[in-house]
């Protein structure tokens, strides 16, 4: 049994470090699971929590090594485009559409609460309810400052109709007491769109949290890419929205053996700390290089979102290939800037390939690498959903992807863990302490824990089994002055299978946790 344990974790290590590949992990492939959303809990990495249409939710204790699934129910029913969002409490909240049984078809937006890391939800509560109008394409970000949760989406007057007379809109509402109650939903947009669900609908509003607590997004639609903010939390919103960029070719993008795709915008902000502290991103994508070359594009604002760069073209490879289905998000510990699409530059025809774009210089430079460990090959009668998505905190990155394999649709994330090469924003430097990697890792008969201590300090070293239910106190808040300290850990003498471990340096309600493997 220990050899094969052994074999396991090796095999692991090797997916890890081989190239470009990371481990992929199959969330599930029950009920034909596609546009997922996923959502790390900052204050425990190995909490995740997932979705997919229509209603499916997944939750992971172990950092997206193993899940389970269950199928969301509420009085307002449940009907697609899941939004996994975390607050202060490490409470997660899902936020999708409607189907009531005494209402209209998708006439409000329904959030639903776990306060056990995903494992049940809420009932759920509703915002946006307009009598029959359609309320279509939310999504949610979490102050980190307030924990006042915010939401932003489409409204259609009447969805398909091509009445002149019928309009979209983008509205917002807010919650400041964890969800239970939203405010009235209001309208943050400018010119508004038409109600076809195409180019000139005003779709794909995402927000984020501005470096003083401003309410940012953007949207696509008939005037192109375009930004607001609101500088009071979504109180007050200005008059004029700003342009950002054209959309040559539009949002409604045409993929081969795509039923539907659109290039929709995500909007994030970096409130790490380091050298890019308040800058705004973007990220979309169009066919302005011609409707066989789809690409993913960056822009960013320095200024608070007055000015913008001029598009980025993020993808690396040659023209000439489609990149499409693309999301982003920023590691608030790093400055890191992620951004997970599918890829085909290295196929003559469907075949698809999962890659991350990563920059670790405010979004100057973009790196590609390519995590999915094969590709696969979607059809046009097989819906995928309008997105992908990805969660990353403290070095741990967590994207998510819909494939299909023999006409069965699954979920997959990839374990990418410190992907980065050493940049540090500089508030770290006023820490207490930092952490090292242990060594040897995998270890078999002992192994050691490095540190540093910045400032004086009291802190504990302890280590947590695959549960994180703690199993061995090295230290326990004893005081240190400034210095690197190694401990060492006799795994003979404590008999601990092989398998994976945690360990922990805390002081006072600062902690850092690293994973740890006994073989």
């Amino acid at each position: 049994m220990k050899h094969r344990n052994y074999l396991t974790v090796a095999l692991m290590i090797l997916s890890l470090t081989a190239g470009a590949q990371y481990l992929n992990v199959q969330i599930s492939d029950v009920s034909v699971p596609e546009e997922p959303s996923i959502m790390i809990n900052p204050l425990n990495t190995d909490q995740i929590v997932a979705g997919a249409n229509l209603d499916s939710y997944y939750y992971s204790a172990d950092g997206g090594a193993t899940w389970q699934r269950g199928e969301l129910s509420s009085e307002y029913g449940v009907w697609g485009d899941p939004c996994i969002v975390v607050d202060t409490n490490g409470y997660f909240y899902f936020f999708h559409l409607a189907n009531p049984p005494s209402g209209s078809w998708i006439d409000r937006i329904v959030c639903q609460k776990s306060i056990n890391g995903g494992h049940s939800w809420s009932n759920g509560t509703y915002m946006g309810l307009n009598g029959g109008k359609v309320q279509d394409k939310e999504w949610a970000c979490v102050d980190r400052a307030t924990n006042n949760i915010y939401v932003i989406w489409t409204q259609f007057d009447e969805y398909g109709s091509s009445n002149p007379l019928d309009s979209t809109i983008i509205r917002f509402s807010r919650s400041t007491n964890g969800g239970l109650t939203w405010s009235e939903a209001v309208r943050i947009n400018q010119i508004a769109g038409n109600c076809l669900d195409d180019d000139n609908t005003v779709e794909g509003a995402v927000p984020a949290i501005g470096p003083n607590g401003e309410v940012l997004t953007s949207w696509a639609g008939p005037a192109g890419l375009i930004f607001t903010k609101s500088t009071d939390g979504g109180l007050t919103w200005p008059a004029t929205n700003i342009f950002v960029s054209d959309i040559p070719g539009g949002w409604d993008l045409a993929i081969p053996g795509i039923s539907r795709a659109n290039g929709m915008p995500v909007t994030c902000c970096d409130l790490s700390g380091g050298p890019y502290h308040g800058s705004i991103y973007i990220n979309w994508s169009d066919q302005r290089n011609g409707l066989t070359d789809t690409d993913i594009w960056f822009s960013k604002s320095t200024d608070g979102g007055n000015t913008w760069s001029s598009p980025l073209r993020v993808n690396d490879d040659p023209p000439g290939k489609h990149q499409f289905f693309t999301w982003m998000t920023v590691d608030q510990t790093s400055g890191l800037i992620y951004i997970v699409f599918y890829d085909r530059r290295s196929y003559s025809n469907n075949l698809t390939d999962v890659y991350l774009a990563i920059s670790e210089d405010g979004g100057e430079t973009f790196s590609n690498i390519k995590i999915s460990e094969t590709p696969f090959y979607p059809t046009q009668n097989i819906f995928f959903g309008d997105y992908t998505n990805i969660s990353a905190h403290n070095g741990i990155v967590r994207p998510v992807w819909a494939r299909l394999d023999t006409d069965q649709l699954s979920v997959w994330t990839a374990l990418v863990d410190s992907i980065h090469t050493g940049i540090i924003p500089d508030r770290r430097l006023a820490e207490p302490f930092s952490l090292e990697q242990n060594y040897p890792n995998p270890a078999e008969y002992c192994t050691h824990f490095p540190y540093k201590i910045h400032t004086p300090s009291r802190v504990s070293l302890k280590v947590y089994d695959l549960y994180g239910r703690e199993i061995i106190t090295l230290l326990n808040d004893e005081f240190h002055v400034p210095g690197r300290y190694v401990e060492r850990l006799d795994i003979s003498a404590e008999s601990l299978p092989a398998g994976f471990y945690y360990f922990s340096l805390i002081s006072g309600d600062q902690s850092i946790r690293k994973k740890m493997i006994i073989k």
